[in-house]
């Protein structure tokens, strides 16, 4: 049966997408991580100040789709509080003073794997044992504590410092995504992908655990 023009219209503006809310046990646990210099706390509404703080370097976002710092946190919050991704922020157990944050999204619990990313610190951490200390902690989270089988990194095409870090853990880059996102200046974002496989947790962690000493 032919349904006429305006009828038709009338059903499709009827028609809603309803995204389930996956369960918290399918999701990596949000607790804190203990490391020996740093803290990876599960975020929340106390650590907006100093996150905004923090995030106040411009330097940092230069390869980010980040827009203004508030909505950016928003949509980190709204992610954890709908199910969809687990988000830390960094903090020096020395000082308390927060040093970045990094996420654990794209979470497909059936087929156990991840992508790990949002990660950013202030500069005046970078090239320090933050990242290495922070990726050692996230990565035992992934793959011991929630049984992953694949942890995905997806980094601008023009971040080679980022990229290299993420190499150097031992992740196999796979590759190319093409035009996969647009910057806030409109510019086109392509996105290497790289990865770490649960056969390959185990020399990554070795390594990871002789920077760190």
């Amino acid at each position: 049966m032919r349904i006429p023009v305006a009828e038709a219209s009338t059903v499709r503006r009827r028609v809603t997408v309803v995204r389930r809310r996956m369960p918290a046990s399918d999701l990596p646990a949000a607790v804190p991580l203990e490391g020996q210099t740093i803290r990876l706390e599960p975020l929340d509404d106390s650590h907006i100040p100093g996150l905004t703080e923090a995030a106040s370097d411009e330097r940092i976002w230069g390869y980010s789709v980040r827009g203004d710092t508030a909505t950016y946190l928003d949509t980190a919050r709204k992610a954890m509080a709908d199910g969809e991704a687990v988000s830390f922020v960094v903090i020096e157990k020395a000082t308390c003073r927060v040093l970045g944050m990094s996420r654990l999204f794209e979470i497909d619990a059936t087929h156990k794997r991840l992508e790990l990313g949002y990660t950013w610190y202030i500069p005046e951490v970078w090239g320090t044992r933050v990242n290495p200390e922070a990726k050692l902690l996230l990565l035992t989270h992934a793959f011991e504590d929630w049984g992953a089988r694949r942890v995905q990194f997806k980094i601008h095409h023009a971040n080679l410092r980022s990229q290299a870090a993420v190499k150097k853990l031992g992740a196999v880059q796979e590759g190319v995504l093409r035009a996969h996102m647009i910057q806030p200046d409109g510019s086109r974002r392509d996105s290497v992908v790289l990865s770490i496989i649960r056969d390959e947790w185990p020399a990554v962690k070795a390594r990871l655990e002789e920077r760190l000493g």
